[in-house]
């Protein structure tokens, strides 16, 4: 779903390639010519790579988020009737009024399911890329989305972030690095990966107390452009929200997702 750092590919046509610049500004050349790591795609993450179609009934609290227009740029998820948890780089900068929920529309071609106002958006007050973390938001909505939410990963919740746990990242992200995004929901199925391990696919950038990996150590599976915001879940929580990555499904390149357990209490009081 993600795509080169595939997650900042939010798909507003030319505001898309504006912001992934202005997050690639952030850091200076220099520094990223001392980390050897992070080619300027790396923030573009976009639609699921190696995934198979998804019935909408099955996960009724993923959702995309589109323009006035009607044009998807990011996923979220559901965890209240009236609060959707997305990436923070999706949203930052965007007026509520300009920002769409839809919920319920496996086919974005369809006129299924709910399409939700905006009320208000809230960035978490340490983001400033995804590179440095805290890539999360909570939008509130006008109206309540009647479908069914999923719970954020909890302190009791610690045993899903081990290496190896299974974990399903869905969207409507691209299904190959630089390709167009999925008319229908897709998912695939990838291992969650030890931080040591995404410590050296991203040295100097991987913060193991925000962030975490997930994918297969070969590539060939993964989230893409279009998919940033979405849900990588687990244990029936909620543990990731697709943030960014080097290309797509890349060999030796795992998504990295924000770690919801660490923003835990912060998500909380916006669910309050």
């Amino acid at each position: 779903m993600r795509g080169g750092l595939r997650r900042m590919r939010s798909l507003w046509g030319l505001l898309a390639a504006l912001t992934l610049w202005s997050v690639w500004a952030l850091t200076s050349s220099a520094a990223l010519a001392d980390s050897g790591v992070l080619p300027p795609d790396a923030l573009d993450r976009e639609p699921i790579v190696g995934g198979q179609p998804a019935d909408i009934t099955e996960y009724p609290w993923v959702v995309y988020l589109t323009n006035v227009q009607g044009v998807q740029f990011c996923g979220g998820t559901i965890v209240r009737a009236t609060k959707i948890v997305t990436a923070a780089h999706c949203v930052a900068g965007k007026m509520p009024a300009a920002v769409r929920v839809v919920a319920g529309r496996q086919d974005k071609q369809t006129a299924a399911g709910t399409v939700a106002r905006v009320g208000g958006i809230w960035i978490h007050p340490d983001y400033r890329s995804p590179l440095e973390g805290a890539d999360v938001a909570v939008l509130t909505l006008v109206e309540r989305i009647p479908r069914q939410s999923l719970p954020p990963a909890s302190p009791q919740d610690g045993e899903l972030y081990r290496a190896g746990t299974r974990a399903t990242v869905l969207g409507w992200g691209a299904t190959s690095e630089d390709g167009s995004t999925s008319r229908v929901l897709r998912k695939v199925t990838v291992p969650v990966v030890g931080d040591a391990e995404c410590s050296e696919a991203y040295p100097s950038r991987y913060s193991s107390r925000v962030m975490m990996c997930a994918g297969l150590p070969q590539g060939g599976v993964d989230g893409c452009q279009g998919d940033s915001g979405g849900p990588l879940v687990a244990g029936g929580r909620l543990i990731g929200i697709v943030s960014w990555g080097r290309g797509c499904a890349r060999p030796g390149s795992p998504g990295v997702y924000t770690r919801v357990l660490t923003y835990h209490q912060d998500i909380r009081q916006q669910l309050e």
